[in-house]
């Protein structure tokens, strides 16, 4: 298998967040908690306050932490039985010194660890506080692969080797015919798809304009052009617009948005302590491939649920398999599972851009957990100096 390599995380969606109110879905089928989730409508902005990649450090900083406040999105209120973190031995004096040092470095607002259940360090910048929410960028497809567990754990989706046609049949006819959801979730499904953000003329770049002229269409309008670069399964290409088509497969399936799913699967059994912010599209339904907003202790209790195999949830030995190089890069342990990355080891985690990640390391029941501003969008060092934290932590007792 080939592999092509674009820049890692994605914010393509950001441009169409905020357009409709209604989901138009079909009939709801799944159980939800109590407390409704409710839909939120910020005030009308100019365009040009949202491009999220222009925005200057001062402004991502104050931002990240309020993306509610400049697109729409669903509110899905705490867990009912908050999952305790009780505290555990400090991490070595040494070893919190140089945490911070990246932190710094870095432009890290919060970090947190946790080791064998118990938390082990947890700190703040950048204005960011205990009970304040963060933006996720791609850190958001994990959720969006562990909703598509749910969904074959609670029958609305037969089978990984379904075709994607089956849940979204307006792609019959189009590259996707043959396309199975698991190449969907391993991001080998062949079609062509070009995740520039520098180029205007990308795949990535275009996503507004189709919501411009296709409205709640949108998203399947645009993939439906799309060519083919290789045979299903033998290419690995990373595309927002391929986990957002996961979420429309979910949605589809179970009746229900995204964020109204979580609650019943994610928010209530991993104990959130705040409430989960995620945007929604043209639809009404659900950015799949980005834009939900956690505070730090959650992103690190999803992490533990995910740690836990997220029993009742997904089906038995799902993490194992999401979590494990579906797609092999050839590099020393470094692939692709479902909607998952995947590094030496067999440890595993979820990436956004501008230093979003929660990382995996089950051997030594590890969650490490950073929301960050960094001062570009990727950045190949400060993804080594946190997986080299992570390393120098998993070594300790």
């Amino acid at each position: 298998m080939t592999i092509t390599k674009t820049l890692l995380g994605g914010i393509a969606a950001l441009a169409i967040a905020g357009c409709s109110a209604s989901y138009n879905g079909p009939v709801e089928t799944a159980a939800v908690a109590t407390e409704p989730v409710q839909l939120v409508t910020p005030p009308a902005r100019d365009p040009s306050d949202l491009q999220v990649l222009f925005w200057d450090n001062e402004t991502r900083s104050a931002r990240f932490r309020d993306m509610e406040s400049w697109f729409a999105g669903h509110e899905v209120p705490a867990s009912t039985n908050p999952r305790e973190l009780p505290e555990g031995a400090p991490l070595p004096a040494e070893l919190q010194a140089e945490v911070r040092e990246v932190m710094t470095q870095s432009g890290a607002s919060g970090v947190m660890v946790i080791k064998n259940g118990t938390t082990r360090f947890e700190g703040y910048s950048l204005g960011l506080g205990a009970e304040d929410r963060w933006t996720s960028f791609s850190v958001a497809k994990s959720f969006t692969s562990t909703l598509l567990g749910a969904a074959i754990a609670d029958g609305f989706i037969g089978s990984l080797d379904d075709p994607i046609t089956q849940y979204v049949p307006e792609l019959a006819g189009s590259s996707y015919d043959g396309v199975t959801v698991k190449q969907l979730a391993t991001m080998t499904s062949g079609v062509a798809w070009n995740e520039s953000y520098t180029d205007p003329s990308s795949d990535v770049a275009q996503m507004n304009r189709f919501v411009l002229e296709y409205g709640a269409d949108a998203i399947v309008a645009q993939m439906k052009e799309l060519g083919r670069a290789a045979e299903p399964g033998e290419k690995w290409n990373y595309s927002t617009g391929e986990t957002n088509l996961i979420g429309i497969v979910v949605e589809n399936a179970i009746g229900l948005p995204l964020a109204e799913y979580a609650q019943s699967k994610i928010v209530e059994p991993a104990g959130f302590e705040g409430g989960l912010f995620w945007m929604t599209d043209p639809r009404g339904g659900n950015i799949g491939g980005c834009c939900l907003s956690l505070r730090l202790r959650d992103y690190a209790r999803m992490g533990q649920f995910v740690l836990d195999g997220g029993e009742g949830v997904v089906p038995e030995g799902w993490f194992a398999d999401a979590g494990a190089a579906q797609v092999d890069f050839g590099n020393g342990g470094f692939g692709y599972g479902y909607q998952w990355w995947t590094y030496p080891g067999g440890n595993y985690g979820a990436q956004g851009i501008f230093g979003q990640s929660i990382t995996l390391v089950p051997s030594e029941q590890l969650v490490l957990a950073v929301v960050s501003n960094w001062p570009k969008a990727t950045s190949g060092e400060y993804r080594a100096k946190w997986g080299g934290i992570a390393a120098k932590i998993a070594a300790i007792d």
